[in-house]
């Protein structure tokens, strides 16, 4: 019995390949395998010896050949296969444990593009994809976790034919994962935003106990490749129940808000994947007490995103009431012995990819539909500073700031979006409706008198002077928006008669 074993990733392959030997398997290997093999002191075989070809072109080509994959694609229960093999002098291999070269984690160390050509691995993919493709005979290991129960079912007689199916799916999963990144990574290098055919890759973080309600299967994957900023999916979960997969939603929604916001220290609360609190201070806590007290009801049970590290005051200002769950840059010592009294509080920790200033980063942003998948940039573009005044009266400076601050949230308000705001805190929130004016009242009726002299920012234009008309009998004194209406004239006209200072600002944020 032969036992192909070429690995990059050696975590247990001493312990699996002496439980092969153990067994009665011969083993086969190459280069490094190999030689961690000769030192555990197990008695393994050169490729090269077995096959009666030497490596060539520096080691680029090892397993392409005919008793290598004779071996793993000959079909011992058929005759004129096995009559094949005898005569090529072909040994079936039964066992193989192969994972690629180190692609992705080359990428990552940032080395030139010869390096990274170099960690393509060519001959690993042919024979997960030859051993796969007969997994009536040969069982496949590509994750050192499924070592041991291979070892457990060979000690039994064989491996089953449904873990051998089992290991098929992933086996073609690991390499076509493999090969996504490699085309990801020239798609990049190549400044193809969009290729004519897109292959993503991601690895379950783990299974969900339902998705958007009970009746709902869920998952978590993550991507391969971290992303050059913070992320939800590579935060380091320091306590709390598990997460749950409207949590993860809601934590990225957060996470991308308070992004905004990297020159002060910033708190924002989602509630339904739409902020109902957001808050800008010199002092963490009262930038959370501050938004916290937009809306108590909807804040209650929130999610929460800070863009500094939590301290003492602050974790003490959370625990007075129920969260869901929070992701920052990090927690104090103090801050999570304050936080270990909520035992079911979710406490994600992001701060490895959080650099100071961090913002939101720029990628590719994906949305299944029926039979599909839609694919754009994520809306991570730089506020312009570029607006144009189109009323008689321009915004004071308060107002600009206002409108500034106004305007980073908005576009993480599903549309359409309304945010009445100051400088420091929104004041009230109107979004997702399908009439704007619909989703000013929502917002004027929730901020009450708080909205008098308040600023609001639009994710388009006004399509009818009705929504002018009812945020300026809410109390709004200025107002920034897209422009692009065939009735702007109308709208700036209504602006005047009001005395509400407009800006364009010639950018959309819809979100849908």
């Amino acid at each position: 019995m032969l036992a192909l074993l070429s690995v990059s990733d050696k975590r247990g392959l001493v312990p699996f390949a002496r439980g092969l030997v153990d067994l009665g398997f011969q083993l086969l290997s190459t280069g490094g395998t190999l030689q961690t093999l000769k030192e555990a002191g197990l008695p393994a075989r050169k490729v090269s010896d077995h096959t009666g070809s030497p490596e060539i072109l520096g080691g680029r080509v090892k397993t392409l050949h005919p008793r290598i994959h004779g071996g793993l694609l000959g079909r011992t229960g058929l005759a004129s296969d096995r009559a094949e093999m005898e005569a090529g002098g072909i040994a079936p291999i039964s066992v193989l444990a192969v994972n690629l070269y180190p692609f992705r984690e080359t990428v990552a160390k940032g080395v030139g593009e010869d390096e990274i050509l170099e960690n393509i691995d060519i001959g690993g993919p042919a024979m997960i994809r030859a051993g796969a493709k007969n997994a009536a005979s040969v069982t496949v290991v590509v994750d050192p976790g499924d070592y041991e129960p291979v070892l457990e079912e060979l000690r039994r007689g064989g491996t089953s034919p449904e873990t051998r199916r089992r290991l098929q799916r992933k086996a073609y999963a690991h390499t076509a994962a493999y090969d996504a990144s490699i085309s990801g990574w020239l798609a990049e290098r190549d400044e193809v935003p969009f290729p004519d055919e897109l292959s993503v890759g991601f690895r379950k973080v783990q299974e969900l106990r339902y998705g958007e309600n009970p009746h709902q299967r869920g998952a978590w994957y993550r991507g391969y490749r971290e992303p050059p900023g913070p992320s939800v999916s590579f935060a380091e979960v320091l306590q709390g129940k598990e997460l749950s997969y409207n949590n993860l939603l809601d934590l990225d929604a957060a996470l991308a808000l308070a992004l905004e916001f990297p020159e002060r220290p910033a708190a924002v609360i989602i509630k339904h994947n739409t902020p109902c609190g957001v808050a800008l201070d010199e002092m963490l806590e009262k930038a959370y007490r501050t938004a916290r007290a937009v809306d108590e009801v909807s804040a209650f049970g929130g999610i929460v995103a800070f863009n500094r590290e939590v301290d003492e005051p602050t974790a003490r200002a959370m625990a007075e009431t129920f969260l869901e769950a929070v992701i920052a840059p990090g927690y104090s010592e103090a801050a999570r012995t304050v936080l270990a009294t909520k035992k079911n509080l979710r406490l994600l920790d992001a701060r490895r990819a959080w650099p100071p200033g961090a913002r939101a980063y720029p990628s590719m942003e994906l949305r299944s539909i029926s039979g599909g998948l839609l694919a754009q940039d994520r809306d991570a573009v730089e506020p312009s500073t570029e607006w144009k005044v189109v009323t008689r009266r321009a915004p004071t400076a308060a107002e600009m700031a206002a409108l500034r601050f106004g305007w980073r949230v908005c576009k993480h308000v599903k549309s359409n979006a309304i945010v009445f705001s100051d400088a420091e805190r929104i004041l009230a929130v109107g979004g997702g409706q399908t009439s704007r004016v619909e989703s000013v009242k929502i917002a004027a009726a929730r901020g009450g008198e708080s909205l008098r002299g308040s600023a609001v920012a639009s994710d388009a234009f006004f399509p009818f002077r009705d929504g002018l008309d009812a945020l300026a009998h809410a109390g709004a004194r200025a107002v920034a928006q897209p422009g692009g209406s065939v009735r702007d004239a109308e709208i700036i006209a209504a602006a005047d008669e009001h005395d509400v200072a407009m800006v364009f600002t010639g950018v959309r944020h819809f979100r849908h």
